[in-house]
Parts: structure tokens; sequence; C-alpha cells
């Protein structure tokens, strides 16, 4: 493909397409669309004719050395958009009796925007089994059953996670970084995301396993570490707060980061574990003390209502604070921070 393309960058030549009225009337009575795909067509063999003659001289004259001959011509294809279209492939043959590859009829068959169209689709609600139906555009297409569409989206996939975990991230500008796991499709995967000092969030990376995990949790921070040089310039850290998680994120982090557990799984925990009555009164109580600024006040207006809590706790479970994410009167370590900080997070959750 390298050298047919080559060719015609240096032949400024142009190509001459001539359509008689009639087949642009007829062609015209089923749309514009059956015209351009029919000139296609058309223009594709004017092409390969042109790179046949380009290898091999002129039809009918004499040449005293040439790489092989025409040998005619057999069934072929082409693809646009992920169809597969029969195309009439000109044959050329060495001097051994070998075929020579003709770059205009690989490049027809190279349609590098494939893959990503058919993964847009797919992931917009396409299934496989209508995929084929919906995007055929010539009535002898192939190519787009399901079992190959499936086997293509498996490869998009594929490559669109490589782009996502090679991406360079060394020059984004985090205040946070968030690790929680995610559950999909029955598996559970444990995701990075960063939040930038725009507040603009960025997938940082990915692991499958359990948040409880210190060694999933501990690969992806080691992978942080390489494609952002390390947490350093990140304020804090929030974590499903799993001890697994938590060991992990220190161990990588150091005193660089400050450890947060998310404020709103702490407060849905919590309160699942109360009756209904008092539960707007311990709501309002934690989220007024998660918007005081230092870590003390905080932590003294959260631990005078922990005895309200344990009571209620009592009632419900035989293990105080059991399933709770936590202790109850535990605030969020980001009080301890600067208040634009504790802003960032209300806002990014």
């Amino acid at each position: 493909m390298q050298s047919f393309e080559a060719s015609l960058r240096e032949n400024q030549e142009p190509v001459q397409l001539l359509l008689p009225s009639v087949e642009i009337a007829l062609a015209m009575k089923q749309g514009v669309g059956a015209l351009i795909r029919q000139a296609g067509l058309q223009l594709m063999q004017l092409v390969m004719e042109r790179d046949v003659e380009q290898m091999l001289g002129p039809r009918y004259q004499q040449a005293e050395s040439r790489p092989g001959w025409r040998w005619g011509k057999e069934q072929g294809w082409w693809r646009i958009d992920g169809q597969k279209v029969p195309l009439d492939r000109m044959r050329v043959r060495n001097v051994d009796g070998g075929d020579i590859p003709l770059g205009s009829y690989l490049s027809f068959q190279h349609d590098p925007q494939w893959h990503s169209r058919l993964w847009q689709g797919v992931m917009r609600g396409l299934s496989t089994r209508q995929y084929g139906p919906v995007v055929r555009r010539f009535a002898d297409a192939y190519g787009i059953e399901k079992s190959v569409v499936s086997e293509q989206f498996i490869e998009a996939s594929r490559q669109k996670l490589r782009e996502l975990i090679e991406r360079p991230l060394e020059n984004l500008k985090l205040c946070a970084v968030m690790i929680d796991g995610i559950a999909f499709d029955g598996e559970t995967f444990v995701v990075a995301l960063g939040i930038g000092q725009d507040g603009h969030k960025t997938v940082l990376g990915l692991r499958q396993g359990a948040t409880e995990n210190a060694t999933v949790v501990g690969e992806l921070c080691a992978e942080l570490e390489q494609t952002r040089r390390g947490f350093s310039g990140t304020a804090a850290v929030c974590a499903g707060w799993r001890q697994g998680a938590e060991r992990a994120v220190k161990k990588r982090a150091g005193e660089a980061a400050l450890l947060q557990r998310c404020q709103l799984h702490k407060r849905r925990n919590v309160l699942n574990h109360l009756p209904d009555e008092p539960q707007p009164f311990i709501e309002q109580k934690l989220i007024a003390a998660w918007n005081m600024t230092g870590y003390a006040e905080a932590r003294r207006a959260v631990r005078s209502h922990s005895r309200r809590v344990r009571t209620h706790q009592s009632q419900r479970s035989p293990e105080p604070g059991r399933g709770s994410g936590g202790n109850a009167d535990h605030p969020p370590a980001a009080c301890a921070g600067e208040i634009t900080l504790d802003a960032v997070f209300h806002q990014s959750h």
C-alpha cells in the first residue's frame, strides 16, 4: 500500500470517470447514495487498471522488461463502512507464476475507522444482531453478521482500553485522586479517577478485582506512579476506606496525600443502620459537621451525636458500627484541609 500511495503522490495525472447519462438517471431513481456507490465501484476499477498499467505498461504493447503479466480477474471484495462488498479484482502474475499484490486493491480493503464506528454504534445501544440490517448499504454486502460483529467489537474494545491505559498523564494537574470499586456485569473493577484543579475528571486507570484487595489497589497505584510520576502535586486521595485500599495508597503516596472517605457513601452507610425516625436529624448533623473547615471542630460536632447513633445502631445490629463503613464519629479528612479543597469534593462527587 505504501508504494501505491507514493505513486499517487508522484503521478499527478488525474483519473477520469465517465458515467453515461442513462446510468446516472437510473441510479438517481434509488437516491443520490446509490449513484455515489455505483460511481465509487467504477472509480475503483479505473484505479486498479491504472495501478496495473504503471506496473506492466500499456496493454498490447511490447516491453523489454516487466515484472509479470496480466492474468485476468477474479472475485474479490472491498470494504466500505465496515461492509465487505464484492469487487472484480485484477490479477498480475510474476515470472515465477505467483501473484503480485496490487497496492490499490489492498488500500480498498483497508478501513481505519471501521472499529471506531462499530464501537460507537454498539455502545449507543445497537446490538450485534441488529448491526448488519442497520448499517447495510449494499444488497450483496457481507461480513456484518452477528458473529463477525461480536468478534470485531471485542477487538475494538481491546484497542479502546489500550488507548485509555497508554495515554500520557504526566502533565495533568490534579488536586485529588478518587479510588473505589464499581460493579459491571457481575464483575468488580477498581477505578482511579483524577480531579483536576479546574474540576475536570479524568479516568487514570482501572484494575479488575475487589476494593478490599491490597494487591489490586497496589498495582493500580504503581501504574499511576509510572504514568504520572507519582502522586506529587496531589492534595488528597479518596478511597473506598477499606483496609486494603488504605494500606496500598499509604504505601505509594505516603504522607504526601490526605486520605478521605467519600462523604455520600459514608452518610448512606451510617443512615442505613438507623431507624427511620432519627435519620433526618443525624443526616443534618453529619452535613453540618462536614461543612466545617476545622478538623477538631468537626470531630467534636460529630462525637457529640455519636452516642445517639450507637444507641440506635444497637437496636438494629448486635455489633454496633459493623457494616457502616467505619466509625460513625470519624469525620472526613478533607475537614483538615482548606475550604477550597472541601468545596471541590462537594462539587465533584
